[in-house]
C-alpha cells in the first residue's frame, strides 16, 4: 500500500509544475488534447466534478423557475408558444433574481427560450420578444 502511494506520489510530483520533479515532456505527453474524452472537464469522482454537478443542476433549476414566470406572464398564442417583451420580463424577474440575462442566455443555450440578438440590455432591448 505504502509503495503504491510513493509511485503515485512520484508521478504526481512529475505532472506537478511547482515541484522539483516537474518533467515537461511527461506533462505534456500525458494531457488531454482538445476532441478528446474528458477534454475540459474535471477528473470524475473530484470534488470539483461534484462542485460543477451541483452548479448545473442550479442552473437548470433557475432557467426552470424562469420558464415558469415567463407561462405565467402570458397564455401561449395558437402556434403554442408564449412570447414575452424582455422589458416585462426583466421587471417581474428581477425581483426573483438579478441574473435575468444570463439565465436567458443559458436557457436559450438548452432550447428552452428563443431571441433575437447576442445580448439583451435593460431599457435598450425592452421590446425585444422572448419566445418560450
Amino acid at each position: 500500500r505504502w509503495q503504491n502511494w510513493a509511485s503515485e506520489h512520484t508521478v504526481n510530483q512529475k505532472l506537478n509544475p511547482f515541484s522539483e520533479d516537474f518533467d515537461y515532456e511527461y506533462s505534456m505527453s500525458t494531457r488531454l488534447r482538445r476532441g478528446e474524452e474528458g477534454y475540459g472537464r474535471p477528473k470524475e469522482g473530484s470534488k470539483t466534478a461534484e462542485r460543477a454537478k451541483r452548479a448545473e443542476q442550479h442552473i437548470h433549476r433557475e432557467i426552470d423557475d424562469m420558464c415558469f414566470i415567463i407561462r405565467t406572464m402570458a397564455d401561449p398564442d395558437p402556434d403554442g408558444y408564449t412570447r414575452v417583451t424582455f422589458g416585462d420580463l426583466f421587471d417581474r424577474y428581477v425581483r426573483i433574481s438579478d441574473k435575468v440575462v444570463g439565465i436567458l442566455m443559458r436557457a436559450r443555450k438548452h432550447g428552452k427560450v428563443d431571441f433575437e440578438g447576442e445580448m439583451l440590455w435593460q431599457g435598450r432591448d425592452d421590446g425585444v420578444i422572448i419566445t418560450l
